[in-house]
């Protein structure tokens, strides 16, 4: 028989636990998000599902493309003459020359290069227009319902849109890319005679800062997807036409951590309480928290645990094996589970089960036959469980 408790944790156990948040920031962006990057919790909005023109921030979906597609980056893409004719910001890539991709990337995400764009395109897919069908398909695959793209660079507004809420997402999947991660976050780098500068004033100004991309067209003004780490948090921020982009972020980046500090629920290992076993001389198994779960929280939030249990186990027990499960939920809505798994192997005492006298040399080495059976319980820390 499962036995299912349901809590409801104050996560501000302890007086000054929790931080009491700052104050909602007010911005220049016509359109806005921040975004908890392991959660995928949105901690402020703003017209955050308005399509807008999205400039060179484009081009964190063409890395990405061009990574999933050509994993090796030092496959060798020779620049073709049509590639080197965008305009605006520029690799200055000259005609005939052999880059790896690896090299064109860093073009792409620190100089903004729209010709680095084009040859990264047409190097992966033979040729600029199939590469963007994966741009707009990888887009689906996504969830981006209100994204398209028509092109690798954003260069051209028209047809190449999206909106805040999409680009976080977007930025969410390119954070979880080790290589693109790095190539975001890299302040300068020099690829052969070419000494590559971060567009990204971000990782000079804002402790923390790991990226992503900047932008900016006459229609779509100044974009610009940038992500921030803080004690084990990752926020990611979107501002589109936003006058005061700098500043903006880091009113959204002080906001996030005061306000919406990463809250750990359970730590991975911890023993949450112990069953009665049947058919053993040990009389309890112990039960431990599987797996961590993590959610951003105000102070004044709470979170209802779930917590689902047999009565008894019967012997034998696998250590490891699943006896139950933690669900967390806020406002009604799921925010993380782990299992619960027994903490030891317990063996079957009964008649012809055998080994019967090292288990009984067990229990006189220390087991306690007649511990109680704590009851969950909210633990005197941030770590409920």
């Amino acid at each position: 028989m499962k036995r299912v408790w349901a809590l409801v944790l104050w996560l501000a156990v302890l007086a000054g636990v929790c931080p009491a948040g700052a104050a909602t920031p007010t911005l220049s962006a016509k359109s806005a998000i921040l975004m908890d990057a392991e959660s995928g919790r949105i901690l402020y909005a703003y017209q955050a599902e308005e399509e807008r023109p999205i400039a060179s921030t484009t081009k964190l979906m063409t890395a990405l493309v061009a990574l999933e597609s050509t994993p090796d980056l030092e496959t060798v893409i020779k620049v073709q003459p049509e590639w080197t004719t965008a305009g605006g910001s520029s690799m200055y890539l000259r005609a005939g020359e052999e880059l790896t991709l690896r090299e064109l990337l860093y073009g792409l995400m620190l100089s903004s290069g729209n010709d680095a764009a084009l040859a990264v395109a047409g190097g992966c897919a033979g040729d600029v227009e199939t590469f963007v069908e994966w741009m707009n398909r990888r887009a689906r695959d996504l969830g981006m319902e209100h994204t398209h793209f028509s092109n690798p660079n954003g260069l051209e507004d028209e047809g190449n849109y999206s909106t805040a809420r999409d680009m976080a997402r977007l930025a969410q999947v390119c954070l979880a890319n080790e290589k693109l991660r790095e190539i975001v976050s890299t302040k300068t780098i020099t690829v052969g005679e070419r000494s590559l500068v971060n567009h990204n004033k971000l990782l000079w100004r804002y402790e923390g800062c790991i990226g992503l991309k900047t932008g900016y067209t006459d229609l779509a003004g100044r974009t610009l997807v940038s992500a921030a780490e803080r004690d084990g948090q990752t926020l990611i921020a979107v501002t589109l036409f936003d006058r005061n982009d700098w500043e903006d972020h880091v009113a959204l980046f002080d906001y996030g951590f005061e306000t919406y500090p990463r809250q750990l629920l359970a730590r991975a290992g911890k023993e949450f309480t112990r069953i009665p076993v049947e058919g053993s001389l040990k009389r309890y198994v112990p039960v431990v928290t599987y797996g961590e779960v993590s959610y951003p929280l105000t102070q004044a939030e709470r979170v209802k645990v779930r917590i689902v249990l047999p009565d008894t186990v019967e012997a034998p027990v696998e250590q490891g094996a699943i006896a139950g499960e933690l669900c967390f939920s806020l406002d009604g809505e799921p925010i993380g589970s782990t299992y619960l798994v027994y903490g030891q192997s317990v063996e079957d005492d009964r008649a012809g089960s055998g080994g019967l006298f090292s288990r009984l040399q067990d229990l006189w080495k220390g087991e306690t036959a007649s511990a109680p059976i704590p009851e969950p319980e909210i633990w005197m820390e941030r770590v409920l469980f």
